[in-house]
């Protein structure tokens, strides 16, 4: 009976062993890690996100938002040769109708809408507008970047001037 419990005893600390080895020993899987990032500084907002240009070859996207022209930039980073491959640009202002001279207030954050692509996602909350944007190669195949808005709607009215 003794010889029973301490088998017993044994095989579940062995079990329990295991299971903790596995559980903080292994990184978390892929899908659960952080795919984008974002930060902002004075008139200025940067966002990450992963860009389709080749699917076999997954790619980050950098956007940049600039407060004071409202002008959205992006671009990819060609991985072979660790390059910017130049700079896209969407006039918020005018995609938005902002009225000049408004005081902006742009919130942005991107989110995986596909396997290697990332969607920008842009709201201007005092006109409560919001946009949907991805960035790809350009059609004429030259090696550029594209900005395409597949969205723009508003999320609330816009408050009383």
């Amino acid at each position: 009976m003794r010889y029973a419990v301490c088998i017993l005893i044994a095989s579940s600390g062995m079990l329990l062993g295991v299971v903790g080895t596995l559980m903080f020993a292994n990184p978390l899987p892929d899908a659960l890690h952080a795919s984008a990032s974002n930060d902002r500084y004075q008139d200025y907002i940067m966002c990450t996100g992963a860009v389709a240009v080749n699917p076999r070859a997954p790619t980050d996207g950098v956007w940049m938002l600039d407060y004071r022209s409202g002008k959205l930039q992006g671009t990819v980073i060609d991985r072979t040769v660790g390059k910017i491959a130049g700079w896209s640009e969407v006039d918020l202002v005018t995609e938005f109708n902002i009225p000049p001279k408004t005081d902006v207030h742009f919130m942005m954050t991107t989110g995986t809408i596909a396997q290697g692509q990332a969607a920008l996602y842009v709201a201007e909350v005092t006109s409560g507008k919001f946009g949907v944007y991805t960035m790809g190669p350009a059609p004429d195949g030259g090696g550029g970047i594209i900005i395409r808005r597949h969205d723009l709607t508003t999320f609330r009215a816009a408050k009383p001037q």
